[in-house]
C-alpha cells in the first residue's frame, strides 16, 4: 500500500500514470529524527486502513537518490507531506500532527477513515510544537518537572540540534542566520527547533542550558554554545561535528 521511492525516476513515472482526480500523498521523512519514525506509522496504518484513498508514497529525504525530488518541492523539514492531485501541490503537511495529517487524507480524498488506534489520531499542542515530537505526560502541563524532561528529550532529538529564531529557509535574526550557513558550509547534519513557536521551549531552555540567548547548538546532548563558540570550534577543527561520511544537509526539522 506504501511504495517506497528509490529515486526521482520512480516519482516522475507514479505521477505520469497516476489520473487527475487521485490524491498521491507524498511522506518525507529521516531515518534518524524519532518524529518521522512516529508519523511513519501513522501514514502506515491510515494506508492500510484506507488503501483506495490515495497513492501513497515514501520518500527518504536525505538519500541522494531522491535529491532532486526534495528541492523540487523544497523540503526543508521532516516530517514532511505533500497532497497532489494532476501533479498540482493541494497542501503541504510539516511536523508531527496526527491528526492534521489524518484530516487531510480525508479532505482531498472524500473518504472517511475509521479505527485508528487512538495514540495516533491524536497529539497534543505541546507535543508537536515545530514538529517536535515529545512525550509530555498527560495533559495540562506538569511544571518545572515536565519542562525539564521535554528540553532534555529535544536537545537529543538529533544528533546534531539547533535551537534558532526562524528556520533555516527564513532565519529571524543576523546570529541564526550565520549559523545555519556555518553548518550548511560545513556539510554539517542538523535538526533544529524554532523558539519563537514555542515560548515554553524559548524561555525553559534559557534555564535548562544556563546559556541566556539564541542560537543554541548541541551535539548528542550536550551545549556547544551559541555562534561564537561554534566558529572557534571549527576554526581549531575544520572537521568538527561532521562525521566522515556525511553528506550535504541544509538542515532537516524535527
Amino acid at each position: 500500500m506504501i511504495i517506497q521511492i528509490k529515486n526521482e525516476e520512480e516519482v516522475t513515472a507514479i505521477l505520469n500514470r497516476t489520473p487527475a482526480d487521485k490524491l498521491v500523498i507524498l511522506n518525507f521523512y529521516a531515518a534518524w529524527a524519532e518524529p518521522c519514525a512516529q508519523m511513519n506509522q501513522v501514514f502506515e496504518a491510515i494506508a492500510t486502513k484506507s488503501p483506495d484513498a490515495a497513492i501513497y508514497l515514501s520518500i527518504d529525504a536525505e538519500d541522494e537518490s531522491n535529491a532532486f525530488t526534495t528541492e523540487k518541492y523544497d523540503v526543508s523539514a521532516v516530517p514532511y507531506f505533500l497532497f497532489l492531485k494532476d501533479q498540482t501541490v493541494l497542501e503541504k503537511i510539516s511536523g508531527a500532527d496526527p491528526a492534521l495529517l489524518r484530516s487531510a487524507v480525508e479532505k482531498h480524498s472524500g473518504v472517511e477513515i475509521l479505527n485508528l488506534p487512538p495514540k495516533q489520531t491524536t497529539a497534543s499542542s505541546s507535543s508537536v510544537a515545530n514538529g517536535a515530537t515529545t512525550e509530555t505526560g498527560g495533559e495540562g502541563g506538569g511544571g518545572e518537572e515536565d519542562i525539564n524532561e521535554r528540553l532534555t528529550k529535544l536537545v537529543s532529538a538529533a544528533p546534531v540540534m539547533l535551537f534558532m529564531k526562524g528556520t533555516p529557509a527564513q532565519p529571524q535574526c543576523g546570529f541564526s542566520r550565520q549559523l545555519v550557513a556555518l553548518l550548511r558550509e560545513r556539510e554539517v547534519r542538523y535538526g533544529f527547533f524554532n523558539i519563537l513557536a514555542d515560548d515554553e521551549v524559548r524561555q525553559g531552555l534559557k534555564i535548562f542550558s544556563d546559556w541566556p540567548t539564541y542560537p543554541q547548538l548541541y551535539y548528542e546532548g550536550c551545549l556547544i554554545g551559541g555562534l561564537d563558540i561554534v566558529k572557534e570550534e571549527f576554526e581549531s577543527n575544520p572537521d568538527f561535528l561532521r562525521p566522515s561520511d556525511a553528506t550535504p544537509s541544509t538542515g532537516l526539522s524535527v
